[in-house]
């Protein structure tokens, strides 16, 4: 087959794979997301949420297995036991030889526990609230899980910005040196002029390498975070627009401590101490069981009977087991979980003052950023005024390549200032959302 039949056979090829199977014909396409789509798809495919909610399989699990103990247990047994001796049993001042030597016997068992101080009520009570914890847990991590995706979201649009404004940047002082390359050529400017403008246009050049590495790097963690390859090519809508947030400080701490899945799990342990104290209480208290035997015996490992042998029997019985003294042991592992719940509850009290720290930081630095965004957009054009006004100056020869370069650093700082202000409120917001207990 020559090179252009197969040339043909591979487009064919291809053209059917992209008709039946079109996901192979995207896969090098760039997707782009907005935020609703970034925390939905990290939502569904996140690894490691993903691992917290096998934890929820885990105490659906332990719950089977507490409930369990409720039921009978059933149990067998086989053994053979080998005598000195046979046994003698008197009759009317005669001894006799009874039974065998050789003895073996088959037991199935069914034991029925009857009470056993609470102890299995307050462990299938344990196991139910285990799956209270690891739903929370699963919501704990859906919050921060959230709050990532919008961090590297933003880190994104920052990036972007970043690389626009060291691309203006670059483009400025390129020109710049350009036109201080002619001057130099006709003899307008010296040598040392020229040199400057080169420098700094090289420098530019340099940061806006580093620029678009960043944005690369930013793209690859926000990949890494929604479980995407982290070459993919990815782009996000961008966000610009900023609504002054209207709320009041006390509804937002009322709103956080009744969401916050760090207060639920604590209130739930809270529970689960409760219960364990019940548990280890039980260690006070009989255990009754009922049991039912079943036996066969023989001289033979077929247990089908022999001398003084039945083939079968059965007995029932019901017993009573009691430890009363174990010299404090079960006082003190009540007091060990009380001190356990003494400090669950001073975690609480430490976790709702770090929670209105959270809303006030969050609330504080929504206000800067507010405060922030037009006194940054006011220098940007500032900034952009005095560079066009330094660049025709310099074109008239009325002023040095100094007073250029510096009105291009002021304007490139302006534009940093700006963006970051920007998408600062846009991560304080975020932050507000998820001290809340909501994304």
């Amino acid at each position: 087959m020559n090179i252009k039949k197969w040339l043909i056979l591979e487009g064919v090829i291809y053209i059917f794979t992209v008709l039946l199977f079109p996901e192979f014909g995207l896969a090098g396409e760039k997707k782009v997301y907005t935020m609703d789509e970034a925390v939905k798809e990290a939502l569904a495919n996140n690894w490691r949420l993903k691992a917290k909610e096998e934890r929820i399989q885990q105490a659906t699990y332990a719950k089977n297995q507490a409930r369990a103990e409720f039921l009978p247990k059933l149990s067998t047994s086989y053994g053979y036991a080998r005598y000195g001796s046979l046994r003698t049993t008197d009759i009317q001042g005669q001894k006799f030889e009874v039974g065998s030597l050789n003895n073996y016997e088959w037991r199935g068992t069914i034991t029925q526990p009857l009470f056993t101080g609470f102890a299995l009520s307050s462990a299938y009570k344990l196991s139910e609230l285990g799956i209270d914890q690891s739903n929370l847990e699963v919501d704990l991590e859906e919050l921060d899980l959230a709050l990532r995706v919008k961090e590297a979201y933003f880190n994104i649009l920052t990036a972007d910005m970043a690389v626009e404004t060291a691309q203006k940047a670059f483009e400025a002082l390129e020109s710049h040196a350009e036109v201080a390359r002619n001057f130099y050529q006709v003899g307008m400017i010296p040598i040392n002029d020229l040199l400057q403008s080169e420098v700094e246009a090289g420098n530019a050049k340099h940061d806006l390498i580093k620029a678009q590495n960043d944005a690369r790097l930013a793209r690859s963690n926000f990949n890494a975070v929604l479980s995407r390859p982290v070459s993919a090519e990815v782009d996000v809508v961008d966000i610009k627009v900023h609504e002054p947030q209207v709320g009041d400080f006390q509804e937002y701490i009322e709103k956080a401590l009744r969401k916050r899945p760090e207060i639920k799990i604590i209130e739930n342990s809270l529970l689960q101490t409760d219960q364990r104290i019940v548990y280890t209480q039980s260690k006070n208290y009989p255990e009754v069981a009922f049991r039912w035997d079943y036996i066969k015996e023989g001289d033979s490992p077929a247990v089908s009977g022999g001398s003084g042998l039945e083939p079968s029997n059965w007995e029932a019985s019901v017993g009573l087991t009691w430890t009363f003294w174990e010299w404090g042991k079960t006082y003190y592992a009540v007091k060990e979980q009380e001190s356990v719940k003494n400090e669950l509850l001073k975690t609480k009290m430490d976790v709702e003052e770090n929670i209105e720290l959270q809303i006030k930081d969050a609330v504080l630095n929504i206000q800067t950023a507010e405060a922030n965004i037009p006194i940054t957009r006011k220098a940007v054009e500032q900034g952009e005024e005095n560079l066009r006004v330094s660049q025709e100056r310099y074109k008239a020869q009325v002023t040095t390549s100094t007073e250029v370069l510096d009105a291009q650093r002021y304007l490139t700082s302006a534009r940093v200032f700006h963006f970051n202000a920007l998408f600062q409120y846009h991560l304080a917001t975020a932050n507000l959302q998820r001290a809340m207990g909501e994304y």
